[in-house]
């Protein structure tokens, strides 16, 4: 009786990843607000209304990998090792992530669309301010929850927004270096150098706090 809801599931991704696929090339090929969901539906070949079924704003097309960082961020707080702190926890993702060549750290001519993308469109520019707001809400609930604090704990709001100010800075500066030198690896060691840096920063704020 399981058979038939799993092979609905990837039916489901299938058409999702399909329109998310050429939603992207559209929007590198034209620009972002070039494109309308009609041409989209048109081109993946699916209606507008199973568009929106899917993702109930234009962005969420662009930026579908928003939930898989969320759930990333969430389950390494989580799940990580008692014996190594949140905040540690994280900046060994950092690494983690580049060392496996993860989409999510990807500094390379390919991954130069998809910023120039983003610099294209005022739209894009704010959904992401959006989605780094939304993380950082994600990672302060992690952090409470393992620390058994309260959700309003001021600490972990400076610490989940610190992270994600330090992250975004990283980002931006490793598309740069790759921009200006077009090596991957010089890319990514700037990454992981800035990421470094500001994760000593944020545990000389959180200093006296379960966070660290």
């Amino acid at each position: 009786m399981s058979i038939q809801p799993d092979r609905r599931s990837r039916k489901r991704l299938a058409t999702r990843e399909g329109i998310s696929d050429v939603a992207t090339r559209l929007f590198k090929e034209r620009g972002f607000d070039r494109v309308t969901v009609d041409e989209i539906a048109a081109a993946a070949d699916v209606g507008r209304m199973t568009v929106f079924n899917h993702f109930p704003r234009k962005e969420d097309m662009f930026f579908d990998r928003d939930e898989e960082i969320r759930e990333t961020l969430r389950g390494t707080v989580r799940q990580r090792d008692p014996r190594t702190s949140p905040i540690e926890a994280l900046r060994l993702l950092a690494h983690r992530l580049v060392e496996e060549q993860s989409p999510y750290v990807e500094f390379s001519t390919a991954s130069q669309g998809f910023i120039e993308t983003i610099e294209g469109s005022e739209t894009l520019k704010a959904r992401a301010r959006a989605i780094r707001d939304e993380i950082a809400q994600v990672v302060t609930v992690a952090l409470t929850e393992g620390a058994e604090r309260e959700p309003a704990d001021p600490a972990a709001h400076l610490a989940a927004n610190l992270l994600l100010a330090t992250w975004t800075v990283a980002y931006i500066q490793a598309h740069q270096t790759f921009r200006q030198s077009r090596d991957t690896a010089k890319a990514k060691a700037a990454f992981l150098a800035m990421v470094d840096k500001g994760t000593i920063g944020l545990k000389a704020a959180m200093a006296g706090t379960p966070y660290i």
